[in-house]
């Protein structure tokens, strides 16, 4: 006689439980794996944030040592001319033309009161590509007969992201490329030897609107125009600039869950108390930001800044 075999299944209750357990361990995987993805993203934006900032610098500080070159051996003996052009400009709280000549034409649309940065410089060999050893900021060679420019300015593209621009003089017109994207604040000052004579040492930064009131107060002498220009050239404030402090603020792409700073002050906080109102460009207020409008979490941001020498001679 056969044994009766007696199959056993599981109870309602015991099937109730081991899904629970299931859904209880799916949903903390789940929590873990999202966890990590953001953490993962936080630390992509991080690193494009500071790649993209040690990029910015890289290529502005190439700008501006770049200024003080001069082809000695097609100048002489004696170098540059006195009344020859200053190696640098620049504008406060504007913008400018893609397509216009060099910084003449500012825009009052400027992106969180940013400035424009501008480097003349020589260019080298015989056109029309020159021997390659100065080039502007698009790559492009500069030949011996024409000034090569790099002027960095903020501006927003066509869908609104505001990016730093390097604008150059091409063989038949001007254009510009961006730098970088994401960019919040871009903030120049210039230190100046006031010393009679001068020592190559900075005594104080200033920014281009109290160059310029300098310049204005200039006494020129001259039988012409040109003979005025050139004695301005001579005697600009602008060729006493020994050193160039930028300040970068750039931002991600993503929500970031650090906390956000009331604001940032771009040359640190003794600066932006003593001159953010009339240089307002150098305190930006958290709230005024993009990205900033009704949103609980910020894009993550951070401040870069260099200083650089030009290389300027003293007379």
């Amino acid at each position: 006689m056969k044994a009766e075999v007696r199959q056993c299944g599981m109870t309602l209750a015991e099937l109730l439980v081991a899904l629970s357990l299931g859904l209880g361990v799916l949903l903390a995987g789940s929590t873990l794996l999202l966890g990590a993805n953001a953490a993962y993203a936080g630390h992509a934006d991080a690193a494009a944030i500071d790649d993209s900032g040690r990029y910015a610098l890289e290529v502005i500080g190439r700008a501006v040592r770049q200024g003080a070159f001069a082809d000695w051996e097609r100048l002489g003996a004696a170098g540059p001319a006195p009344g020859a052009p200053a190696a640098l400009l620049g504008l406060d709280d504007r913008s400018i033309g893609k397509t216009s000549f060099g910084i003449d034409s500012p825009l009052p649309a400027s992106v969180n009161h940013s400035d424009v940065l501008a480097v003349r410089y020589s260019g080298a060999g015989a056109g029309p590509d020159g021997d390659g050893s100065v080039l502007n900021c698009a790559g492009f060679p500069v030949h011996e007969a024409e000034d090569g420019w790099s002027i960095f300015y903020v501006a927003r593209n066509g869908d609104g992201q505001e990016e730093l621009r390097c604008k150059y003089r091409g063989t038949t017109s001007w254009g510009a490329d961006a730098v970088v994207a994401g960019v919040d604040g871009f903030q120049v000052l210039y230190g100046i030897d006031t010393d009679t004579p001068r020592d190559g040492i900075p005594n104080r930064f200033i920014n281009a609107s109290a160059l310029n009131a300098l310049d204005a107060a200039l006494s020129l002498s001259g039988a012409t125009s040109a003979d005025l220009e050139a004695d301005r050239n001579a005697k600009t404030w602008w060729k006493r600039v020994t050193n160039v402090k930028v300040a970068l603020l750039l931002r991600g792409e993503r929500p970031s869950s650090i906390a956000a700073p009331v604001g940032y002050d771009m040359f640190g906080q003794e600066y932006s108390d003593a001159h953010a109102t009339g240089d307002p460009g150098v305190r930006l207020a958290q709230a005024g930001l993009a990205g900033s409008e009704g949103t609980p979490k910020q894009p993550l941001r951070r401040l870069f800044t260099a200083v650089y020498a030009t290389g300027a001679t003293v007379p």
